[in-house]
């Protein structure tokens, strides 16, 4: 069997269910709570229902008189992370950790074959593992056997070191995650040299000839550039980031520049013979390693694995957020073809 009908539970902008659609999946529906994501996750995955919905409110009952979808082969999605994040105040009774119980519910609900959950690390960890023994308890007692992992998305041919936790869970098999593709990890450089210095209106055609493998898979499909506007910095911003060497920091800067902006990733630049560092949401603190700018959306979605005819909508602000909080179709893709492979053992059973 193929084609295993997929529900995406907060979607945000579709970068799980693209790996998914890319490792054969059929993605009947998105929901998200953010409108700007489902026209997004709608304009790029056209065969699929977007539907806003916030999942404190509603629940998997009131989702199938909306949308008459009676079952689903797979349930896969990442609850807000807020929560969980390095980056907050990681509270165990923030109300945003118990959105993982909303996704719960939809499995108990439509009892999927299998489920893909994602955060970030931390939640293996947080309140001493408390969280972790929660999910695990909630998924097994329905039934699923449940195995975890932290994956680095540079092992699977994404150029950024960005780690996701990942809960996989399965009737009547154990899931193993993906090994990490034996290659020399893609770098900066190989995924957006091509892109120029300056900002290009959306469809032009690329102006640039590929000097990479990723450059060229990044391209198949696209009848040009989309989303590479450049962000106007101030002379002073252009001045001091000038500073700073290629994979440098604000350690490189002199004295009396260092304090300029009070948090620790402040003026960092890309590596261009390195992956990434993790691509955020839109803090403006990482930049180009050549151009004195940060990287335009188009360039941060090459570095995140989105190919480049995956357009994103919204003003540029909207875009850089979806963006970032969107989970590489690359890895995804990885832990997809895995699954894909248990399921049509199951079906051959």
């Amino acid at each position: 069997m193929s084609n295993f009908n997929v529900l995406d539970v907060f979607c945000g902008a579709g970068g799980m269910s693209q790996g998914f659609i890319d490792a054969g999946f059929n993605v009947e529906l998105g929901i998200d709570s953010s409108k700007d994501a489902i026209e997004t996750f709608k304009k790029n995955h056209t065969h699929s229902l977007g539907l806003v919905s916030d999942l404190f409110q509603e629940t998997p009952d009131k989702i199938l008189e909306k949308t008459g979808i009676k079952s689903f082969d797979l349930i896969i999605g990442g609850p807000p992370c807020q929560g969980f994040s390095i980056a907050g105040k990681r509270d165990i009774g923030d109300e945003r950790n118990e959105l993982y119980k909303s996704f719960v519910a939809f499995v108990n609900f439509y009892k999927p074959r299998a489920f893909v959950m994602e955060n970030v690390p931390n939640i293996l960890s947080m309140g001493n593992g408390i969280i972790k023994e929660n999910i695990l308890s909630d998924f097994e007692s329905l039934g699923y056997n449940v195995s975890y992992k932290v994956l680095l998305a540079s092992d699977y041919g994404v150029p950024q070191n960005r780690r996701r936790a990942f809960f996989v869970g399965v009737i009547d098999s154990k899931f193993s995650f993906p090994e990490p593709i034996k290659v020399k990890p893609i770098t900066s450089y190989e995924a957006i040299s091509d892109l120029p210095p300056e900002s290009l209106d959306d469809g032009k055609p690329y102006p640039i000839q590929p000097m990479s493998d990723y450059q060229i898979y990044m391209r198949s499909g696209s009848s040009g550039v989309y989303n590479h506007r450049t962000t106007n910095h101030t002379d002073k911003t252009k001045k001091i980031i000038g500073m700073v060497p290629n994979g440098g920091n604000y350690k490189d800067l002199p004295d009396e520049f260092k304090k300029t902006r009070n948090v620790n990733i402040a003026w960092t630049r890309l590596n261009s013979s390195k992956p990434s560092f993790t691509i955020d949401t839109g803090h403006r603190h990482h930049f180009h390693y050549l151009y004195p700018r940060v990287p335009t959306v188009r360039e941060a979605a090459r570095i995140q694995s989105f190919k480049d005819d995956f357009i994103f909508t919204g003003t540029q602000t909207t875009q850089n957020r979806l963006v970032g909080n969107a989970v590489p179709p690359l890895l995804a893709k990885a832990i997809a073809l895995q699954l894909k492979e248990l399921l049509n053992v199951q079906s051959t059973r």
